[in-house]
């Protein structure tokens, strides 16, 4: 039984390395597996706090990557290595409130659940962090106005990451659930 148990764990953690690396390759702006890593784990981990510590280390794992290999040609003059971006206080609290949110809408999981969890999941991704973007006061001006506007111009991004967690949830929660019907159910 502990032998099973430390199969699956090791299978639901290695599908959200996977999805997570699926950031490096090219995508339509936030049409990521963030979302869906986030719902995945909190569906499938049994000791919940994994269901935090896996996907949230993923993504900074791919972030570190991101933003010291890839994006490095856009940092400050002077500046070499790069923990953090100014947003990604923002970003890393949607997913953790995905997180949340997942423990409750895919405590059964099914079709359904996972739609409405991928909706859910977009809808904190985007109100959370574009909120952080016009809180910088980089953008936008901080009034109601500017916060209305910063909202307007992510909506395109909505779209994608609605299309991102359907999509990468579908691979996530499909390809788990037929790896689940053949190695982990009992034999009858």
């Amino acid at each position: 039984m502990r032998n099973k148990l430390n199969l699956q764990f090791g299978v639901i953690t290695l599908m959200i390395l996977m999805a997570a690396v699926s950031r490096l390759l090219p995508h339509p702006p936030n049409f990521t597996a963030v979302g869906a890593m986030g719902l995945f784990g909190a569906a499938f981990f049994n000791r919940k706090v994994f269901a935090f510590i896996i996907p949230i280390a993923a993504m900074f794992l791919t972030d570190l990557f991101l933003n010291n290999v890839v994006y490095a040609q856009y940092m400050p003059e002077g500046q070499s290595f790069m923990l953090f971006t100014e947003g990604s206080s923002w970003i890393y609290g949607a997913i953790a409130l995905t997180i949340f949110a997942g423990l409750f809408v895919l405590n059964k999981v099914n079709t359904a659940n996972v739609v409405v969890g991928s909706l859910i999941s977009a809808l904190i991704f985007f109100f959370l962090t574009n909120f952080g973007l016009w809180m910088s006061g980089n953008m936008y001006p901080n009034n109601a106005a500017g916060l209305g506007a910063c909202f307007a111009a992510g909506l395109p991004f909505l779209l994608n990451s609605i299309l991102g967690n359907l999509f990468y949830g579908g691979i996530l929660f499909g390809s788990y659930y037929a790896i689940q019907k053949r190695f982990f159910t009992p034999a009858v």
